[in-house]
């Protein structure tokens, strides 16, 4: 009898039984599936694990090793004194320890580091081992068909109207009716001030300058009796052997009408670039490495750039920075001029470097822009940055049209010309106060130098207008501020977050308030998103907070839901309930609103995007210049510093100090005491203007700090070399920047 086949069997003998020979499907690696209730990863959680970090501890293990080899060395050669070693080791232990201490000398003393602080008027740069910096102007003169004074068909600066040269005119003729209503006001307030102070103001003071200036002619001073004539710029007499561009002082010296032409570029103005006077984003560029290339050559003496591989970088730049002028600024000096290394540092930090100060609110006075900033422990406090778009040349021009009002005796002046420029911003140097006591009818006199003309000397009267024209820091509406926005964005982008797409330049919730002070409202779409600031997000909710509840955006962006007056904002209300409204009756005879079906709202509403609000805010932004008085912008700034806390308020109220060209005004560190001490009675006894120890100039401060932070230790944990950046790029800048990137 046949027994019953198995399956097996039947399956082996159909040739459908399974074989296993051991062979992979396909030869690619299989990844097991991860336990997702268990599982842990280290990725990029060590310090080995980056390359920043990782550089860093291998220079300090370097630099550990190379003392411990000093020390071991300085005790073999203590213990072999009594042994006279041979003379070729002498000789070679003598040069390798020479070497070194050479070396230490020079990491500790900062003779290898050049310290650069570009200004929008001046350049100041030097090694950090010397006592000041060089300061040139931040301009190029280039060969140009026509000069400026030459442009706009020869409009002169500050604008007014063409009279006849006999002819004096009404002075509200001059500037219109609005200039002069505000000056007559200004003028009003003072004499009541100086009243209410028991100063005497003589009633007629107005008429007494005016008819004095009027006939009052110009004496001629013949070249050989001018003792102190000025020195012109000489250019060959062949035109087609002038070179193509002067830097610096040599630029400013040109004749006006030379031949050739040349014309001035202040590659950065206002604080940013200067989009206006140029056609091309690389013709900025070339300006700005032409110049700082000429300052290191001719000012430091480094002639070859073969030695600037052997010297590391501090860059200053502004508190309320444009991130593509720092990338710009890194790929300069660490590509095209190849220095080993650099470091970036913020203006204000380094003013409290240079001062000696832990913590205090810098006031930096320009010539083009005034920034103040909150710097608490050696750290600027982000959110009380504020940039302003008025300096000192801004009162250098008011001063004019005050004096032009007031019929000065040389009515041709026009700041488009550069030896009119230069008399400008002496004539403010030498006459301007905040001095009550100094305000009268005085009479001065000034020379007018200009190429090939005979020297002229002017005397004329002044009473009020050199207090006036600084006060204009503290009333801008007063300054000519029309142009400063033109050219705005016309060459050079914002910058742009690489993933969601929405401009990520820094802003301050100081700045915010700035701009609303001047009237910036974000619209109801925009008000309703997120607004980020400083990296964090604000979350308004679907409701937009009223606009007292954002004089002090502050506490949202910090994570703290209450407002400047303490109170909690208004929740968002319910779906179904509104505040304020009883609810609906429960009955059948009250319609009851039924829901609209999904594709209809779908439909009528459009999904929201929040990126593009956060471009549309970027854009109002930029047409909205930054200009409020100095002493409400200087309360803005220590009021978003300080978080409402009372003790970090009264710090920072005590130590305000102002550097900057633009702070040089006799008197103007008391007068703005009294501003703020009137703004706010209550912290009277604590409100007090520093000035920068040792008699430094103010002018040098920030400079003077870079060069100090360049020698500390400190300064080993930001220096950015060529390899970091050419590996990780602008990523580099989130572990070697002292802010957050």
């Amino acid at each position: 009898m046949v027994g019953k086949k198995t399956g097996k069997a039947l399956l082996k003998e159909e040739g459908l039984e399974r074989t296993d020979n051991r062979l992979e499907i396909t030869s690619w690696p299989q990844v097991p599936t991860i336990n997702q209730k268990n599982y842990y990863t280290d990725y990029l959680k060590r310090d080995d694990q980056m390359l920043v970090l990782r550089a860093q501890n291998e220079e300090n293990r370097n630099r550990l090793m190379k003392a411990a080899k000093d020390k071991d060395r300085a005790m073999a050669q203590a213990n072999r004194a009594d042994v006279p070693p041979e003379e070729g080791a002498v000789e070679e232990d003598d040069e390798a320890s020479g070497e070194e201490a050479e070396d230490q000398v020079d990491d500790f003393s900062g003779s290898k580091v050049i310290v650069i602080h570009p200004g929008s008027q001046n350049l100041r740069i030097g090694l950090a081992s010397d006592a000041l910096p060089k300061s040139i102007p931040m301009v190029i003169a280039r060969r140009w068909p026509r000069c400026e004074c030459e442009e706009n068909g020869d409009e002169p600066r500050p604008r007014r109207p063409k009279t006849d040269d006999e002819a004096w005119g009404e002075p509200e003729e001059l500037f219109g009716k609005e200039f002069a209503q505000q000056f007559t006001s200004m003028s009003a307030a003072l004499k009541t001030r100086m009243r209410n102070n028991k100063r005497r103001v003589l009633p007629n003071s107005k008429d007494t300058v005016m008819n004095y200036n009027k006939r009052t002619p110009p004496e001629i001073i013949s070249e050989h009796n001018d003792s102190s004539r000025a020195e012109w710029t000489e250019l060959p007499p062949e035109p087609s052997a002038a070179p193509d561009y002067f830097i610096g002082n040599d630029a400013i010296r040109i004749p006006d009408f030379s031949t050739p032409r040349y014309r001035l570029f202040w590659p950065l103005q206002h604080g940013w670039y200067n989009e206006r006077d140029y056609s091309t984003t690389q013709r900025v560029d070339d300006d700005i490495a032409t110049i700082l290339e000429d300052a290191i050559k001719n000012q430091l003496g480094l002639r070859s750039k073969r030695e600037w591989s052997n010297y590391s970088c501090v860059f200053i730049v502004p508190d309320l920075y444009e991130r593509r002028y720092v990338i710009s600024a890194i790929e300069l000096i660490l590509r095209e001029f190849g220095f080993s290394r650099l470091a970036l540092m913020q203006e204000s930090l380094a003013a409290t470097f240079g001062a000696g100060y832990t913590s205090a609110c810098v006031v930096d006075i320009g010539a083009q822009k005034t920034s103040i900033c909150c710097v608490e422990e050696g750290m600027c406090v982000e959110n009380s940055r504020v940039n302003l778009k008025y300096g000192g040349a801004d009162v250098t021009e008011t001063f004019v049209k005050m004096m032009l009002y007031d019929f000065f005796p040389y009515r041709e002046i026009n700041l488009n010309r550069r030896y009119d420029w230069l008399l400008a911003e002496e004539l403010k140097r030498k006459f301007c106060t905040m001095n009550e006591a100094n305000i009268g009818v005085q009479t001065y006199e000034f020379y007018l130098r200009a190429p090939a003309q005979e020297t002229r000397r002017y005397g004329f009267k002044t009473f009020d207008e050199v207090m006036l024209a600084p006060m204009g820091l503290f009333n801008p509406s007063i300054l000519d501020l029309r142009d400063k926005l033109q050219g705005r964005r016309k060459l050079i982008d914002r910058s742009y977050d690489l993933y969601d797409g929405c401009p990520n330049d820094p802003l301050s919730t100081a700045q915010i308030s700035v701009y609303e002070a001047l009237g910036y409202e974000p619209t109801k779409e925009t008000a309703s998103t997120s607004v980020e600031v400083n990296g964090e997000k604000n979350v308004n909710g679907s409701n937009p907070a009223p606009a007292s509840s954002r004089q002090q955006p502050e506490k949202m962006v910090n994570g703290n839901s209450e407002h400047a007056g303490g109170s909690s904002p208004p929740s968002s209300p319910s779906p179904g309930r509104s505040p304020g409204r009883s609810p609906v009756p429960e009955s059948t005879d009250t319609p009851q609103p039924t829901a609209a079906p999904a594709n209809q709202i779908s439909a009528a509403a459009p999904p929201h995007d929040p990126n593009a609000d956060k471009i549309v805010q970027a854009e109002e932004r930029d047409q909205i210049l930054p200009a409020i008085p100095l002493d409400q912008a200087i309360l803005t700034s220590i009021t978003n510093g300080s978080q409402a806390d009372e003790k970090k308020t009264r710090d920072f109220l005590g130590g305000i100090m102002v550097v900057g060209g633009g702070g040089q005004i006799p008197g103007f560190h008391t007068f703005l005491e009294e501003r703020l001490k009137e703004s706010r009675p209550g912290f009277a006894k604590d409100i007090m203007i520093g000035t920068p120890p040792r008699e430094l100039d103010p002018q040098v401060v920030v400079w003077k700090g870079g060069s100090v932070f360049a020698k500390l230790r400190v300064a080993n944990e930001c220096w950015i070399n060529q390899l970091e950046y050419d590996r990780l790029s602008t990523r580099v800048l989130l572990y070697r920047c002292l802010w957050l990137w």
